[in-house]
């Protein structure tokens, strides 16, 4: 065993090991693990270029979990993949003018080549990538069996786009009414794409959410819940007489809305329609000011989100519907926050008893009616108040023949009332709305239709898949590169052989990612889309991921899964038994923030950087001219000039360190702060035990047989106080609480370097085994020194490559001792501690500590009373 640690030569020796001898592929079945299969997965990356540390961050957590777990006798699989479609890899190609294909390949192959330096456990055989056509296949054969059963369909759809690149926008590209790469205005076009109904899905999706899911975090199941979105109420109609320019009542002369407070429609004061609605566009073609107006609500993002945190606005449209129950007038408006696509695309406004009603009425003046009251409580207009939307607490008031009842009975009344005036129903609605999954863009999976002018929209026959998406083409910002490829676009139509031509349109990169996992169990299957491999490993035992994802891929993930439960194809319910969803890596960034401008970011190496008098950053100027600079502790980024390259501190440090670091400074949920001088503490720690490791080499490789039953003190001490940390380290190993599995680690060195031994051949056996302990305690977190030591210091003879080495197991009898420490409370505090045997009863354990120094020097006299907590504390009440 050289003297030095030389983390290079360490990491690629057992770099080198693990891939001889593959010892990372995973078998069905394998008779080796008698504990059966666990299935392990983090989130496939998309291969942007370089990995980042919440990449190494996410990827360590799992690799220790893998590795613990073979250790104790499991079949693990830890697969890698690659989300490589979308538009990222379209932006990249038109700046550098190179094909998304040969971005994405050369990115790959440096991400992965970083991986394997991380040293982590993962079975390179199963490796995907979602733009080969192997892999894509199967998203258009499932899309196809999706058409077949009505799952998938095609319908005209919304959607922002940008007349100069010619090309769909989502919502998020769409920045003060303008596309974000062009700058030109946005338009609202309506075009034919498909959908995949979801919604057919949604009360089994949220019944499992809420009632199934128990190894998943709270606020993941609640984020789940909410946008699912279940809402029991009424759906009833407000009359009118408007007629449209061909004469004919607009929508039959029902203005429909749908409400879960039927008990406040008594407090209707006006409606709101949006901005697509038909009476909207009726108004607006006698008014300027109001077709402007609608025009301007249809710029920019239309999620949920982006609306919520609109400034609310509207202009009367100077129509009026009827009250279905009182025959009142109702004030019609457009409002920039209701969506066309919730419910009917209107709504009632009760501002008395809706947060947003009531900011929209006070904002305009219109009128608010109370209609729930709650004793003991006064309405004010002044200022909204959380009871006046509270349906428990309240009795229905101002109601007429409605006054004086409770939520249930007032909503049971009202809603038979509506049902037989105003064509009302009981009826659950949802927040979901079905999944579009069509995208105009060049990267991604082909949608498998043929087009004709005959026979329409026409499935690709199966034999036919894949539809190869070809690789050679360079995005120049004039739309779809696939509608210039002749190759690609002309075909025959499969039912009359007519000349024809394929969809361009492409699928959604959600549709990618949302069964990969699947795929892990069966990467090489060319006949299926999967086979056995799913029966064995599905579902997952442990998905591991950023709380970013919490929603959209984990539902899509879920559905997708249904679907292929539905049609034969897997036998699980649920993708992922248990979630965790790993906190973000932040690290502090120098910036200055120019008048009406964003901030403008620096790397630390351009700062003059300043302290306070405890040595912690609080600003700094710019080396070139002097410029100050704030300082925050913020998201690691390349964008914010405060990244740290994965690849730099693997070469600088090794792998060992990095996973150490990343490891040891937060618990995995929670945020990471980036700190230096914690990576060279990782580092230094690392060198302790290598150097330890030397230092010992020939008592350990010395040691003969241990016989527990002759040992002196010393050695039954250490023996005792690894075993208690061994103890505590697979408690935490359990529940996944590496950072203080860390702490064990160092715990154990720190005893391990302190331990007071003779030079006897038990001493040194004693030592051989505390070592070797130590050693698969901290080979989860650094696999590469571990494996080094482990093996140089002849631990493979006796128990095998640590790779496959058991776990220690925990012996009683080394934590058994013949004495124990009590700590002594008078009257409630510290004051000292007393050694007694461990069999000693309660009035032995009370003489000796009245007997004890600090006792007498704080008791005078015989105490009033002696409490003893068995194992812990004597307290003295004087």
């Amino acid at each position: 065993m050289q003297d030095k640690y030389s983390h290079t030569d360490v990491e690629k020796a057992a770099q080198d090991h693990w891939t001889a001898i593959d010892a990372y592929k995973a078998i069905e079945n394998d008779p080796r693990f008698p504990k059966g299969k666990y299935y392990a997965c983090s989130m496939l990356p998309y291969p942007s270029g370089k990995l980042h540390m919440g990449h190494v961050r996410n990827y360590t957590i799992n690799d220790m979990l893998a590795r613990f777990l073979r250790t104790n006798g499991y079949n693990v699989l830890m697969p890698m993949g690659w989300d490589a479609f979308g538009l990222p890899a379209e932006n990249a190609a038109l700046k550098n003018q190179v094909p998304p294909a040969k971005w994405t390949y050369d990115n790959i192959a440096y991400m992965k080549k970083q991986m394997q330096a991380m040293g982590l456990a993962i079975d390179w055989s199963r490796e995907v990538a979602t733009c080969d056509p192997a892999y894509y296949k199967w998203n258009q054969w499932l899309f196809l069996k999706m058409l077949e059963k009505g799952i998938a369909y095609r319908k005209t759809q919304i959607v922002n786009w940008d007349p100069v690149d010619q090309t769909v926008l989502a919502n998020e590209q769409v920045i003060d009414g303008r596309g974000w790469r062009t700058g030109a205005l946005v338009e609202k076009r309506e075009i034919p794409g498909y959908y995949l109904a979801i919604t057919s899905y949604a009360e089994e999706l949220l019944d499992s959410v809420v009632n199934k899911l128990p190894g998943w975090p709270e606020r993941v199941r609640l984020m789940q819940e909410n946008w699912i979105g279940k809402s029991e109420g009424v759906r009833f109609a407000f009359p009118h007489t408007i007629r449209g320019a061909d004469g004919q009542l607009i929508q039959d002369g029902k203005m429909f809305v749908f409400t879960t407070r039927a008990d406040t429609v008594m407090g209707v004061t006006f409606a709101a329609v949006a901005p697509e609605h038909p009476l909207a566009t009726h108004a607006g073609a006698s008014n300027p000011k109001l077709a402007a107006f609608i025009e301007e609500c249809k710029k920019g993002g239309t999620t949920e989100a982006e609306l919520a945190l609109r400034e609310k606005e509207g202009m009367p449209t100077g129509l009026f519907v009827t009250h279905p129950l009182t025959g009142e007038q109702v004030e019609v408006w457009v409002g920039n926050y209701v969506l066309m696509t919730y419910g009917d695309g209107a709504v009632m406004g009760v501002p008395a008893h809706d947060e947003r009603d009531f900011a929209f009425a006070k904002k305009y003046n219109l009128p608010i009616k109370q209609v729930v009251a709650v004793e003991g409580e006064t309405y004010s207009l002044d200022a909204w108040q959380e009871w006046y939307g509270d349906k428990q607490r309240g009795v229905t008031t101002n109601s007429g023949a409605y006054d004086g009842l409770g939520y249930k009975a007032a909503v049971d009344r009202i809603a038979a009332d509506l049902a037989s005036k105003a064509d009302g129903e009981k009826k659950t609605t949802w927040r979901l709305r079905d999944w579009g999954v069509s995208r105009q863009r060049y990267w991604g999976t082909p949608i498998p239709i043929i087009h004709c002018e005959s026979c329409g929209a026409v499935p690709v026959p199966e034999k036919d898949l894949p539809v190869v998406l070809p690789q050679d083409c360079v995005p120049d910002g004039s739309g779809n590169p696939l509608n210039k490829r002749e190759d690609f676009l002309k075909v025959d139509c499969p039912c009359c052989g007519k000349p024809a031509r394929r969809e361009t349109d492409t699928m959604d990169t959600f549709v990618d990612s949302s069964w990969y996992f699947m795929r892990y169990c069966d990467p090489k299957n060319n006949e299926k889309m999967v086979d056995g491999g799913t029966d064995y490993w599905m579902p997952m035992d442990q998905y591991i991921g950023g709380i970013e994802h919490a929603i959209l891929h984990l539902l899509y993930a879920r559905f997708w899964t249904k679907v292929m439960r539905d049609l034969g194809l897997v036998k699980v319910d649920e993708p992922f038994t248990n979630l965790l969803t790993q906190g973000m890596v932040l690290k502090g960034a120098f910036f200055h923030k120019p008048a009406d401008a964003g901030k403008n970011y620096y790397w630390e190496h351009e700062v003059d950087v300043i302290r306070d008098d405890k040595g912690q950053i609080t600003g700094g100027t710019l080396k070139k001219d002097g410029t100050p600079l704030e300082y925050e502790m913020t998201t690691m980024s390349k964008s914010k000039n405060n990244g740290v390259d994965p690849q730099e501190l693997i070469d600088q440090y090794g792998a060992d360190t990095a996973r150490l670091f990343v490891m040891f400074a937060s618990p995995p949920e929670q945020t990471l702060e980036w700190n230096d001088a914690g990576v060279e503490g990782a580092y230094r720690f690392l060198k302790r035990v290598w150097a330890f490791g030397h230092a010992k080499a020939a008592q350990i490789t010395g040691g003969g047989t241990l016989n527990a039953a002759e040992l002196n003190e010393g050695q039954k001490t250490l023996r005792r106080e690894v075993y208690k940390v061994l103890q505590q380290a697979e408690h935490d190993y359990k529940r996944l609480q590496y950072n203080t599995v860390v702490s064990a680690a160092m715990k154990m060195l720190n005893t391990l370097e302190g331990a007071k031994l003779d030079d006897s051949a038990a001493s040194n056996a004693v030592l051989a085994e505390a070592y070797s302990i130590f050693l698969r305690v901290l080979y989860p977190v650094a696999p590469h020194i571990t494996h080094s030591i482990w093996k140089e210091l002849g631990y493979s003879a006796q128990h095998g490559d640590i790779l496959d080495a058991p776990w220690p197991q925990v012996d009683p009898a080394a934590l058994e001792q013949a004495e124990i420490e009590l700590m002594i409370q008078v009257n409630g505090k510290l004051r000292g501690s007393v050694k007694v045997p461990k069999d000693a009863d309660k009035a032995a354990i009370e003489a000796a500590a009245l007997a004890t120094e600090a006792v007498q020097k704080f008791v005078e006299g015989t105490p009033k009373k002696i409490i003893v907590v068995p194992g812990k504390l004597v307290n003295i009440v004087a």
